[in-house]
């Protein structure tokens, strides 16, 4: 026999509804405040920040991560927690669809207030810079150099104390 699982329904700004389980909606922060509401209201609840797409990556996250724990509170252990590796199967699927959506993620999981997700794109993009001079993270991430020459040799003498 089946049990009967409990589901609230979300909405993004295109209007389309997403029917999660009680258990994925725990994982969103924000709405942990609601859920009973949420529960009882057929009416779905409009994210007006959230995209369709974004909202349906955030959802088979969640889902995947349905069992684990949930982040330390402490902040010792939560030090032990952010020095994790990321596993393959979060960073394949964080990166599968180029960096504006692994954007619109974190976005979307600050937003959210889904720790975990946050934790983990954030790890992504650290590895994505990590080791990389100046110039190399302005070609990954497309940013166009503001500084003049001057103004470049000027913070990097002023901060050649962290070079080393």
């Amino acid at each position: 026999m089946n049990k009967i699982v409990p589901q609230i329904k979300l909405e993004t700004y295109e209007k389309e509804v997403f029917e999660i389980d009680l258990d994925i909606a725990k994982k969103f922060g924000k709405l942990v405040p609601v859920l009973q509401e949420l529960l009882n209201d057929d009416k779905p609840l409009t994210i007006k920040t959230i995209n369709s797409g974004t909202l349906k990556k955030i959802i088979t996250w969640c889902t995947y991560h349905k069992d684990d724990p949930l982040p330390p509170e402490d902040d010792d252990n939560k030090m032990k927690h952010s020095t994790e590796e990321v596993s393959s199967w979060d960073d394949k699927f964080l990166q599968e669809d180029g960096q504006a959506a692994l954007f619109d993620l974190i976005s979307a999981a600050h937003t959210l207030d889904i720790d975990g997700l946050l934790d983990v794109a954030c790890k992504v993009v650290a590895t994505m810079i990590k080791g990389k001079a100046p110039e190399e993270i302005r070609k990954v991430f497309n940013i166009k150099n503001d500084f003049t020459q001057q103004e470049e040799d000027q913070v990097r003498k002023e901060n050649d104390w962290c070079e080393d």
